[in-house]
């Protein structure tokens, strides 16, 4: 979490979105061989938690019930020339939009864990524009159960919600305008946006 106060947010219902928006992230926690990281799908279960799945043989996947964890959700980026300020006398930065949760992780059960599937699947099947959205169903019961056994899904009570919104807040109007100008012409038009609608 970047140490400047300007980047905060408190907008639970922006977390959120931010979550289904982009739907993966990282789950990090300390295990007997070290610190280790899965790269995870991620649901918010819009109550305080957020869930996941993991293979069976995943590093953490024997080790997170009970523990403590930290699961990141990175947005939109992108570089920050110096060029587009009208002071010289500055230096490159990077802009962009993170979202750290730490909480208690807990095992789910074989429903839990069905639930989560299709809960995710159903949403980014929504999102693919062309054909029949595929679902759980179209699965054979035993395929279906014996590829479950290869997975084991969590939930995590979000105990600590540290946002960071870095979108040139620290700067006027005039060089926030002109940073996401130059971020938009250079590719990076998320988080130009971004810096538009939540900076007043």
């Amino acid at each position: 979490m970047h140490p400047n106060p300007s980047f905060r947010h408190d907008d639970r219902d922006l977390f959120e979105a931010l979550i289904a928006e982009i739907g993966f992230g990282m789950v990090f926690a300390t295990v007997p061989d070290g610190p280790r990281v899965a790269h995870v799908p991620l649901h918010s279960t819009g109550d305080g938690a957020v869930q996941f799945h993991l293979a069976r043989g995943n590093a953490l996947t024997r080790h997170l019930d009970g523990m403590t964890a930290l699961a990141v959700i990175n947005g939109p980026d992108g570089y920050v020339s110096p060029r587009w300020y009208a002071d010289p006398a500055q230096v490159p930065t990077w802009n962009y939009v993170a979202l750290e949760m730490e909480g208690r992780v807990r095992r789910m059960d074989q429903d839990g864990l069905r639930g989560l599937l299709e809960t995710v699947s159903d949403a980014h099947e929504a999102r693919v524009t062309e054909g029949t959205p595929w679902t759980m169903d179209k699965m054979p019961e035993d395929k279906l159960r014996a590829m479950m056994g290869g997975i084991v899904g969590f939930e995590m009570e979000v105990l600590a919600w540290r946002p960071t919104f870095k979108l040139s807040q620290n700067k006027s109007a005039d060089e926030r305008a002109r940073v996401a100008a130059g971020l938009e012409a250079e590719g990076s038009p998320a988080i130009a946006e971004l810096m538009r609608r939540l900076v007043p």
